[in-house]
């Protein structure tokens, strides 16, 4: 059985390490290759045990144990590798001894005949032991491994800052992952989360002595120095947690909830039902049939019966549409009656108003308000009387256009009194007594705004009235 892979041919200039870098960049230039240039035999070891499948790295691990768990003796001749693995196919061993030997895992003493195991096979070996048996324990924290090399590497006095920086990379990693528990709110998480911080800090008190005996070795470089003191801060920070998990952890306390007096709460039952992988089988055998629950109080009743109601009459009714058209309702124009009523009105008070057309009409100088007024309905009697405090009305009103304004330009003065006279009407029982007169200032004023052409006759008469007027005073 030949394990060896078939690797693909790469295209001109692909198979060099320059081929996976930029142009403008040279790959010596990089810090890290040149680490793991130094480091090239032990990465030819590597590739020579886990190259391939699984089928092979097994085998080939499988081989490599075997023969370096025996403590008795450290050389082994071919017949003892075949005693030793005689539930191997020859084929099989023959290929996997010459690819350990090959890449210097086994080494062949050509004068004794005889394979030995190599020291880089063995620390391998141990590496691998290492790390599947840490893996294999309960350090949820993934700690375990990263501190024992730096423990053991501070021991033999060869710890590196790259070691360090690997110690802290984790701590950052499980100090973000507790955040982001905390942060999420769930229960199961923040418990989840909890186990595996007190895990790490059980892992941060054993590394705080090495972290101290670190800083305090005078032959530490200072980048060793710088990686444990970040070490130092990143426990601190780690351990500072406590409280915001008790904090969260007594927020969902308090937002439990509890079904009943039977001390059960919903993270009991959630825990329960996480306990099952199919939560579909509880129901088999408990239920021969659908349940289907009916909530009813009366009022959502009547609000049911309402709506079908209104909905089987709506369909049994006729179509709701818009109602046929109709021709506009026709009007003969006629003016309003108000308007012409205060027409007429306001030519009885305009020959009231001229001294002489009242003479001839047989008028007085002064007139009772309710001659004025009626005969009219009450209706019309109260419209005109609602305009007789415009009469004598001020320049304001009588400067203004319209029936109204001419009602305030005439020359007639309203003088209302608080008492009430008997009127034998058929519409109007009694009124308030006032009267209508003549006001010859007025008139003066009402002349003047007629004919504004100066006249010597209209001005001796404006200054006798003006004279008759102080003297009066």
């Amino acid at each position: 059985m030949n394990d060896e892979a078939a690797i693909p041919a790469q295209p001109d200039g692909q198979g060099t390490l320059q081929a996976h870098f930029q142009p403008e960049v040279a790959a010596d230039d990089i810090a890290q290759v040149f680490h793991l240039k130094r480091a090239q035999p032990l990465l030819h070891v590597f590739t020579a045990l886990f190259h391939g499948g699984i089928d092979g790295v097994l085998v080939r691990l499988l081989v490599l144990r075997e023969l370096a768990s025996d403590s008795e003796t450290s050389a082994y001749t071919r017949a003892d590798i075949n005693l030793k693995l005689a539930y191997l196919l020859p084929e099989s061993l023959e290929t996997v001894l010459l690819r350990l030997r090959s890449h210097h895992l086994l080494a062949w003493d050509a004068q004794q005949g005889v394979y030995r195991v190599t020291p880089v096979a063995r620390n391998v070996l141990a590496a691998l032991d290492g790390l599947q048996r840490l893996g294999q324990s309960e350090d949820e924290a993934e700690m375990g491994f990263l501190l024992s090399q730096v423990a053991g590497a501070q021991a033999v006095g060869g710890v590196s800052a790259d070691q360090l920086q690997h110690l802290l990379g984790r701590l950052v990693d499980l100090t973000e992952e507790f955040g982001d528990a905390i942060a999420s709110g769930s229960e199961f998480r923040l418990r989840s989360a909890q186990v595996k911080w007190n895990m790490a800090c059980d892992w941060v008190e054993k590394g705080s002595q090495i972290m101290r005996a670190i800083t305090q070795d005078a032959n530490a470089d200072a980048a060793t120095h710088k990686a444990a003191q970040e070490i130092g801060r990143a426990q601190s920070k780690l351990l500072n947690m406590q409280g915001m998990f008790s904090r969260a952890l007594g927020q969902i306390e308090r937002q439990r909830v509890h079904l009943g007096q039977s001390g059960l709460s919903t993270t009991d039952i959630k825990r329960w039902l996480l306990q099952h992988d199919d939560l579909a089988q509880l129901a088999e055998g408990a239920l021969e049939q659908p349940v289907l629950p009916l909530f009813a109080t009366p009022a959502e009743m009547i609000d049911v019966a309402e709506t079908e109601l209104l909905s089987a009459r709506n369909q049994d009714g006729p179509e709701q549409g818009l109602p046929p058209g109709q021709d506009a309702l026709m009007t003969d124009g006629a003016a309003p009656l108000m308007p012409l009523d205060l027409d007429d009105w306001l030519q009885r008070l305009s020959d009231f108003s001229h001294p002489g057309a009242a003479v001839g009409a047989g008028m007085t100088a002064s007139l009772p308000v309710h001659e004025s007024l009626l005969p009219a309905s009450f209706a019309l009697a109260s419209y005109r009387a609602s305009l007789l405090p415009l009469l004598g009305g001020d320049a304001v009103d009588a400067s203004l256009a319209g029936a109204t304004a001419q009602l305030a330009r005439l020359p007639i003065a309203f003088v209302p009194t608080d008492a009430m006279i008997a009127l034998e009407d058929p519409h109007v029982a009694a009124i308030s007594i006032a009267s209508l007169s003549l006001d010859p200032f007025l008139r003066l004023s009402f002349d003047l705004s007629l004919d504004l052409t100066p006249d010597p006759a209209l001005a001796s008469a404006s200054t006798l009235l003006s004279v008759l007027k102080n003297a009066d005073e």
